[in-house]
């Protein structure tokens, strides 16, 4: 069994500097985009001449896998371990973030001596220690939690003109997200190479994840390309949903060609390490065109989890354009990318993936034929409206899928042979005895690797200098879910706790509010909707009868009551270093709770 062992950044993974030769990378990952979702992989609809232009300037891996949700698959590509032992196990619930202590690709990077940037969607925590500037980053521009909107981002970002977090501070940035994106990227390229610093570009977009806004431009080409298309598993009111998803779809696509343009224009592209894969699979493909497999994004069948990765080095001597077989991972991209661009950390890290450099030089043909993955993630609490020890958002032996040479178990209860049944809709679990229980022993082997580790909370730390004062979101209560603005307009009834660890003793406020700041509204008001394409995400913010708030720092207990004009309700605590949980309630009447507050400001004084 191999031996799982928990280190520091600095201790062990400070790497040898660059050399003159370095080649940069420049990694784009889409969201919610599926393997189908692009002309060249057969799209009947879509055309992306940008993503086929480097589809066919690229090595391809054929059978690749990444997690079939988004946190899982940003966390295993970062640090090239599996979610069970990263900490980042799911997309809310308290359960995104990447655990501390473990370095990422960009600290590789960077210990290397090369500039960091990421521009758009980091998913992996968003206070410290988590954010993407205490993970490696030089430079950042990113939104907290999964998109745009969601309950943690600035108060109605709607993908036009919004607030991001630009090193370490609030500020707006024009235009289209997508577009800003790249073009910030292109900016921060280009001043790199300049100064003749080799630099590593992480562009993870939040397209075409929902809510579903896209540019008027492309959501146009996209109402022309749909037109006279029988689309029987989309009622009308809902093709207006499905175009905007293909218009976020073709804006991604121009900004590739862009972007590709660019590093031509600079003399980059030769020593350029070009990436493209998205991240789990499609929202909407197996209601219109499949791919030739079943499933979609949060689901283990094979359409929930095989994606397109792409890879172009013109001039890393790695051979014609071609697909390389066999199965691999989202972990392996770590591993390929210090070999590759020759970055030997000076203690070898102990990945769960492992280096795809031999096949991208063409020194073997695929991936080991023997290799088996296994996939797991935990799941969304939906129905939990308090936190429980067997919510869904824990990982769980059975939630998880093998994968070997064509067969696929899910679950430990199906087995689908790929070969003859590529759309699994035959279990032949009884047919293969010796098949399951080969592919069940390393399910097992795995889970006993992991299992003591993989559903341990990450605390958020407060009264930190890196970060005082903070502001912590209902995305981070453990084991229920609220994680979009809409669920805040709604008022839902849920509540949970953080998982906290006080920096520094002292004297700490901790601010009470059912809005942000920035929404400049008092606890029991209502708000207008939003002006949106998606109703779902912008109707009006109810009020709240509240008449009281409570609070609950370890076991220390305050309340106080509820003006009608209070936007914030303020406690004071003296608090010790150390973990604590902290509880909030906010009542009808006394002791009859709402809801937790949704936000709470913390300030050490």
């Amino acid at each position: 069994m191999r031996r799982f062992v928990i280190v520091t950044l600095i201790a062990l993974f400070q790497a040898v500097p660059f050399a003159i030769s370095s080649p940069n990378v420049v990694f784009v990952m889409t969201d919610d985009q599926g393997y189908g979702e692009m002309s060249v992989h057969g799209n009947p609809i879509l055309n992306t001449p940008s993503m086929d232009t480097l589809h066919g300037q690229s090595i391809r891996l054929l059978d690749y896998h990444a997690a079939p949700m988004c946190t899982p698959s940003r966390g295993q590509l970062l640090t090239g371990l599996d979610a069970a032992r990263n900490g980042a196990i799911n997309v809310s619930s308290g359960r995104t973030l990447l655990r501390a202590e473990l370095p990422t690709m960009a600290n590789y990077f960077q210990d290397a001596g090369y500039r960091t940037g990421i521009f758009g969607k980091w998913h992996l925590g968003d206070n410290y220690p988590y954010r993407p500037e205490d993970r490696g980053f030089d430079e950042t521009l990113w939104f907290p939690s999964s998109h745009i909107n969601s309950a943690a981002d600035h108060w109605d970002n709607d993908y036009f003109d919004d607030t991001f977090m630009v090193n370490g501070k609030r500020k707006q940035i024009p235009g289209y997200c997508t577009d800003a994106y790249f073009r910030e990227a292109m900016a921060w390229i280009k001043r790199q190479a300049d100064a003749d610093q080799p630099f590593f570009a992480y562009i993870p977009t939040n397209a075409p994840h929902s809510p579903f806004w896209a540019p008027e431009k492309e959501l146009e080409a996209a109402r022309k390309a749909m037109e006279g298309r029988a689309l029987p598993n989309f009622p009308p009111d809902r093709r207006e949903t499905l175009a905007n998803y293909f218009g976020m779809i073709l804006n991604i696509d121009a900004n590739l060609g862009r972007l590709m343009e660019f590093l031509d224009e600079e003399g980059l592209a030769e020593n350029t390490i070009l990436i493209f894969q998205t991240d789990n699979g499609s929202t909407f493909g197996d209601r219109y065109f499949d791919a030739g497999m079943r499933g979609r994004k949060a689901q283990l069948w094979e359409g929930g989890h095989r994606v397109p990765f792409f890879l172009r080095w013109p001039g890393g001597d790695l051979g014609e354009p071609r697909d390389i077989d066999g199965l691999t991972t989202v972990q392996d991209i770590l591993p390929t990318l210090l070999e590759l661009c020759e970055i030997n950390p000076r203690e070898a890290p102990a990945f769960d993936g492992l280096s795809l450099a031999p096949a991208f030089r063409g020194e073997v043909d695929s991936a080991p034929e023997e290799r088996m993955l296994v996939i797991n993630y935990s799941r969304l609490p939906f129905e939990f409206n308090y936190p429980s020890p067997d919510a869904p958002s824990n990982l769980y032996r059975e939630g998880g899928a093998v994968l070997w040479k064509r067969w696929r178990m899910l679950q430990d209860s199906e087995l689908y042979d790929l070969e003859s049944d590529p759309l699994q809709r035959l279990n032949v679990i009884h047919e293969h005895p010796k098949i399951a229980a080969k592919m069940s022993a390393h399910l097992d082997a795995w889970w006993s690797e992991v299992e003591s580790i993989a559903n341990e909370p990450q605390a958020i730390i407060i009264g930190s200098d890196a970060e005082n004062p903070l502001m912590l979101s209902a995305c981070e209560w453990l084991d229920v879910f609220v994680d979009q603005q809409a669920q805040v307009r709604e008022g839902v009834g849920k509540n949970s706790y953080w998982m906290l660890e006080v920096a520094e003793a002292g004297e700490y406020e901790l601010e009470l509010r059912r809005w942000p700041k920035e929404a400049n509204a008092s606890i029991t008001e209502a708000l207008p909707a939003m002006k949106s394409a998606e109703p779902k995400w912008s109707g009006p913010g109810v009020a709240l009868p509240v008449t009281g708030a409570r609070i609950q720092v370890g076991r220390e207990t305050q309340s106080k009551t509820v003006e009608e004009r209070d936007s914030g309700i303020r406690f004071t605590f003296q608090l010790e270093k150390g973990p604590v949980r902290l509880y909030t309630w906010f009542d009808r009447a006394f002791r009859d709770p709402i809801s937790g507050a949704y936000f709470v400001y913390v300030t050490r004084r």
